[in-house]
């Protein structure tokens, strides 16, 4: 007969082993994209806690982690005042199904640190909330069209899926549009380069009556990171109005990351509608949208707007958030993350000098990409000429060095307060050794 002892000698399965055992049972072994290490190449890893700057995997390998959850991470994994006030809700419950004032509580906190921002809903996603952001400024304004930005990524609504960025820049075959999608659906998406304002300025000038939203990440970060241009969202901000559409900021990722008022209050520019997520939930699934009041009082129940998530508001993620926010109310960690992300791109910059290789590194607040590439990285078609294949001999070999960073070459490295001078010391000493290896 085995026993708990016997069992819990035995060692655990290698990666290899879980990942065939997901293939057996999830399409294609994951839930998203790109976490099945397509763009690298390899078998993901699976991992098992984090704490901290830091993940360990299944065998217990420790990783300094740049992934960070994919942004939500800003005081690093598991910290303890979102773990405890999630433990103090999950006693009382976990989905309720009636409002709760936890509801309350964390659009308050998001009205008062967004003055664009007068109501707020809250969805399970991020995607959901830009495809109900969109529909309510189709609503609003009568119109059908859409503008976006190539290589932004908005969610797999269909609406957005043309020429987007993160995952599906990997997986799109170079056109990054999803099959499954009816023509029909996409001929009302228009689509240009971020930061070219006379693009923009030129589809304004033929499109502009029929043009419903202009929807962008302010700052991209899912064809890596690329900062906006000087003027360019104050500019965005003067042909929506001079044209009538609806602005829409999707700081699903910077929201709260940057600063604590996102982008908008950096750049000071304010949008009609805010796209926010990750940051908001403390690590559980969220997603929200908000602007001014008139505009969500067009959302059911009072107005013409359907939009509805039985898991909306979800106390988990309610009190995560308010713990969350409170703490970088309380405490902000923003100045000392710019100042060791900048740190961390400046040490990037000279170890790619100093080992001859053409690299461009993007760093904007606590965000960071580093590209391949010769040329500055200002767009999607500049980001797209960066050399993937180097980015993923890259990936494996700061891997090995215990540095683990996002598995593709369009996605942003996170930062968090847990990153102290030891890890980016740590992790400019990878770098180093990653550089020569790959001039060799």
């Amino acid at each position: 007969m085995t026993t708990v002892r016997q069992r819990s000698r035995r060692r655990a399965p290698s990666a290899s082993t879980l990942w065939q055992q997901a293939q057996q049972h999830l399409a294609h072994g994951v839930n998203s994209p790109v976490r099945a290490f397509a763009a690298v190449g390899g078998e993901p890893i699976f991992l098992t806690r984090g704490h901290g700057a830091y993940v360990w995997d299944v065998r217990g390998q420790r990783y300094l982690d740049y992934v960070g959850g994919w942004g939500p991470h800003l005081l690093g994994h598991a910290p303890a005042p979102v773990i405890q006030a999630i433990a103090r809700q999950l006693r009382r419950g976990t989905t309720l199904g009636l409002p709760t004032a936890l509801e309350t509580a964390l659009a308050q906190r998001i009205c008062a640190a967004f003055p664009s921002i007068e109501r707020v809903r809250f969805t399970c996603s991020g995607t959901e909330a830009c495809m109900s952001a969109l529909r309510l400024a189709r609503a609003a304004t009568g119109r059908t069209k859409l503008l976006k930005f190539a290589g932004g990524y908005h969610g797999h609504a269909d609406p957005f899926l043309v020429q987007a960025g993160s995952g599906v820049a990997t997986f799109a075959r170079g056109t990054a549009t999803s099959a499954g999608i009816p023509e029909a659906v996409v001929q009302d998406t228009l689509v240009v380069e971020f930061n070219d304002l006379e693009a923009v300025q030129r589809v304004m000038a033929q499109e502009g009556p029929q043009i419903a939203a202009i929807i962008l990440e302010p700052c991209a970060a899912n064809m890596g990171v690329v900062p906006p241009q000087p003027g360019f969202l104050q500019t965005l901000r003067e042909l929506s109005r001079q044209w009538g559409s609806v602005l829409i900021f999707d700081e699903v990722i910077t929201g709260f990351r940057v600063t604590y008022g996102g982008v908008q209050h950096q750049e000071q520019v304010q949008p009609d509608l805010t796209i926010l997520g990750k940051i908001i939930g403390g690590g559980l699934p969220i997603g929200a949208f908000g602007g001014r009041a008139a505009l969500m009082a067009l959302l059911a129940p009072g107005g013409p707007v359907y939009q509805a998530g039985t898991l909306a508001g979800h106390p988990l993620a309610m009190a995560a958030g308010v713990a969350l926010l409170d703490t970088l109310r309380s405490r902000p960690p923003y100045r000392l993350l710019e100042q060791r992300t900048q740190a961390l791109a400046r040490g990037m910059r000279t170890a790619a000098t100093a080992a001859g290789l053409p690299v461009h590194v993007n760093a904007y607040h606590s965000l960071l990409s580093c590209f391949f590439t010769d040329e500055p990285v200002t767009n999607w078609t500049s980001a797209h000429r960066a050399d993937a294949q180097r980015y993923a001999r890259f990936f494996h070999a700061m891997r090995q060095q215990g540095i683990l960073l996002p598995p593709s070459q369009f996605e942003s490295w996170f930062l968090s307060q847990a990153h102290g001078p030891r890890e980016i010391h740590h992790t400019l000493r990878a770098v180093e050794d990653a550089f020569h290896l790959d001039n060799r």
